[in-house]
């Protein structure tokens, strides 16, 4: 996997990348806007472009499009995460609000805007915009209390003049939600060649449309997208984790009927052996729990053990093991649940949870919900706030996400296994 970054947003700081280097890619149809910094961000391969020029000397009708996109294909990008300002033409998109637009309007005139300059080839287009990406960009905006707007249309304007009113009023009228100079041709490229694109915006003004506002101009969009850069930032970075996490599914082994007739038992030593994968799974909890209160980590026999222990220290807080009965050697507080044939039984040391102490609970895999929710009544017996549950694999078929969330308990899976 390699996730091609359009825009920068300070994303080529050498304090975020690291192994990181500048290549000057040529391709058939001349040079991208700037040489690409290539580097790992969180364990995971991008690309990045800075889609105006390192010195932001490019107007947004002078830039080689086409060079850009192709160079990513070139280098084997397989996503395309495109950072811009845009102005809002709606009430409710308010300048500083991050915006996901899932349709676009084209009303650039002079950019080439097809790779297909010899024969008829007609690229499907309803769906410009990756809704896998969206959706995933705006659980993480909700996880890190972010406001944004989901499936707007974009229109996009040749530059690099603003807009008049009436233009304004018109592209409302037309159904645009929100306005730019760069998405277009910069999406329809990626369209035809088959890489997934989504666009992260941040609103920066109201256009030019709303009475009693400053109209835009080049100092305020600026000034404004620094001012947020920093949540751009986080949240690009979160999004490259989520991204490597889809990856993860095929790093977990199946073995057929172990350890019965039937089952498909889904092993993650496969994943784990793999630094890369093992890195990118921790990586991507560290992001999801990293601003929330978090006092200790506690995870579930045995492969619990190895996940939680290696958050906990990433997380700079303590680690509690939950054990089958017998196994620890101070006094205990136990619970017993019923399993398929018969019950059984886990325990926790007295003293290793105080009164009203928030805790994640983790575990490698959820099937039934039965240990996870005796583990977190276990807990609550010696009064913890369960703040999540935590797994690396999700198989929803056999309903334990629907025990948790009866009794109300919040659980995250990276990958599900459905069906198969």
């Amino acid at each position: 996997m390699l996730i091609g970054i359009i825009g920068g947003s300070g994303l080529d700081d050498p304090r975020l990348l690291t192994h990181y280097e500048e290549k000057i890619i040529p391709t058939k149809w001349g040079f991208p806007s700037s040489p690409i910094t290539l580097g790992k961000l969180s364990g995971v391969d991008v690309a990045i472009i800075s889609r105006h020029g390192k010195q932001h000397g490019i107007l947004p009708s002078k830039v080689n499009y086409r060079a850009n996109i192709q160079a990513f294909k070139d280098l084997g990008v397989t996503h395309i995460l495109a950072t811009t300002a845009v102005g809002s033409l709606k009430e409710d998109i308010k300048p500083g609000n991050i915006v996901f637009p899932d349709q676009f309007i084209d009303f650039t005139r002079s950019r080439p805007n097809t790779f297909c300059e010899e024969g008829v080839v007609h690229t499907p287009m309803s769906e410009p915009f990756d809704g896998g990406m969206r959706s995933r960009l705006c659980e993480i905006c909700e996880n890190l209390g972010y406001s944004y707007n989901k499936d707007v249309t974009i229109v996009t304007i040749e530059g690099p003049r603003f807009s008049t009113k009436a233009e304004s009023r018109m592209f409302q009228k037309l159904g645009a939600d929100i306005i730019n100079m760069s998405t277009c041709p910069e999406v329809i490229l990626a369209n035809e060649l088959g890489i997934p694109y989504q666009s992260i915006a941040m609103s920066t003004d109201y256009d030019c449309w709303k009475e009693n506002e400053e109209p835009v101009n080049f100092e305020m969009v600026i000034t404004r997208m620094k001012a947020n850069s920093e949540r751009v930032k986080k949240l690009i970075v979160a999004m490259v984790e989520v991204l490597a996490t889809s990856g993860l599914k095929s790093k977990i082994r199946t073995i057929p009927n172990w350890p019965k007739e039937g089952v498909m038992f889904r092993d993650i030593t496969t994943l784990l052996k793999d630094q890369v994968s093992f890195n990118i799974c921790i990586n991507d909890f560290v992001t999801r729990y990293s601003e929330i209160d978090i006092d200790v980590v506690a995870g579930i026999e045995s492969r619990g053990f190895i996940l939680g222990g290696a958050l906990a220290n990433k997380l700079g807080v303590g680690f509690v093991p939950i054990r089958k009965k017998g196994k620890l050697p101070a006094e205990c507080e136990y619970e017993t649940y019923q399993k398929e044939y018969g019950t059984d039984t886990i325990e926790v040391h007295r003293d290793a949870i105080s009164y009203g102490q928030k805790v994640l609970l983790v575990d490698d895999l959820l099937a039934t919900g039965g240990t996870s929710f005796a583990a977190a009544r276990l807990l609550k017996k010696l009064g913890a706030e369960i703040v999540e549950l935590a797994f690396v694999v999700d198989l929803p078929d056999l309903k334990g996400g629907e025990v948790l969330r009866e009794h109300g308990l919040r659980y995250y899976a990276q990958v599900k296994f459905e069906g198969d």
